[in-house]
């Protein structure tokens, strides 16, 4: 299973991460996000810094330039490019063609979500289904109804790719959607305290994991 452990903003946040039973770390790189990081910043941490090649690295976008991703590989050794916003399967495919890294498009749940999966068919790499509400493109805490993962699960084993389920994920709740068997996790503020990453919540995630499986 995929455990990503997103919005990690301080060299503590990346030092619980690295040393947690996560399978992928993600950074953000969009700056209207309470959770922005620079290059520069995961820069200077990244020698500091134990396990790092470990785990899978993910820089979250929300509609970038070519240039700013680009930008951030010629400092971060990102692994996959999560595309947050409204980018287009064309514009995907560039981001493919020109960095050579995995993409993972977030698709927000909504009525037409099955349909826009379906545009990026052959082209997204991955999928992770988030609730977007208001101008938030996520990280809102918010879950959405888990009982159309299913519909999402089986539409990315269709095109062969995995299915991540993110949003609202905490302690409390985590049992409930394992139950539908999804082929990741994102968390952020599930295993947050006071804005900053928290071992004991880490912990109680890894233990629910762990018990599911």
């Amino acid at each position: 299973m995929i455990i990503k452990f997103c919005g990690n903003r301080s060299f503590q946040d990346l030092q619980l991460s690295l040393n947690s039973q996560a399978t992928h770390i993600g950074l953000i790189f969009t700056q209207k996000s309470k959770r922005y990081v620079t290059p520069e910043q995961i820069a200077g941490w990244i020698p500091k810094l134990e396990n790092v090649s470990s785990k899978t690295w993910v820089g979250v976008f929300v509609n970038p330039s070519m240039a700013e991703i680009m930008a951030v590989l010629e400092k971060v050794p990102l692994d996959v490019i999560q595309c947050h916003g409204t980018e287009t399967p064309d514009f995907l495919l560039k981001v493919k063609e020109n960095t050579n890294k995995r993409v993972w498009k977030v698709i927000h749940h909504a009525p037409d979500a099955l349909d826009k999966m379906r545009q990026y068919k052959g082209i997204a790499d991955g999928y992770v289904i988030d609730k977007k509400t208001g101008t938030s493109w996520g990280g809102t805490g918010l879950s959405f109804e888990w009982t159309y993962v299913p519909l999402y699960l089986k539409e990315a084993r269709h095109q062969k790719v995995p299915c991540i389920i993110a949003g609202g994920i905490n302690p409390k709740n985590i049992v409930q959607l394992l139950d539908y068997d999804p082929d990741g996790i994102d968390l952020a503020s599930g295993i947050e305290t006071s804005n900053q990453k928290d071992i004991t919540l880490i912990q109680q995630i890894e233990e629910k994991v762990l018990q599911s499986w």
